[in-house]
């Protein structure tokens, strides 16, 4: 799991946190260049919903990320469960991390709770998209 205080991926036993109970950092946040959670949000970085010209990441339609060695699992919202894309941008999510160097297994699925708000949005996608 990524989090607000560190770049590790996944949480501190130290501190009683188990990884799937670290919440994701904020969107646009970057991690190590090279390390495979850099390589992962690149894969994030180039999907994008076709009606929005601002990837997922940023729109902040991921809301958990687990790396485990050269698995990753993610969960991932839409901004409506009418989402025209909701059959396919999953899939392709899981396709482009699968592509990423490293990964030898990724799964994405899809979450409505919490709905998705505008609040998840990084600054330059509600810039990008004139939602200030």
């Amino acid at each position: 799991m990524m989090s607000d205080q560190d770049n590790a991926n996944s949480g501190d036993p130290s501190r009683g946190e188990n990884p799937s109970e670290v919440e994701l950092r904020p969107a646009g946040l970057q991690a190590e260049e090279g390390t495979l959670e850099d390589r992962v949000i690149k894969a994030m970085e180039s999907c994008f919903d076709p009606e929005i010209p601002v990837n997922i990441y940023e729109l902040g339609l991921v809301y958990r990320v687990d790396i485990s060695g050269s698995k990753v699992d993610v969960e991932m919202t839409l901004t409506s469960p009418a989402c025209p894309v909701a059959g396919t941008l999953p899939g392709e999510l899981e396709q482009k991390i699968a592509a990423a160097e490293g990964v030898e297994d990724c799964s994405v699925g899809v979450v409505w709770d919490p709905p998705w708000t505008k609040d998840r949005m990084t600054e330059g996608a509600r810039l990008q998209l004139g939602m200030f």
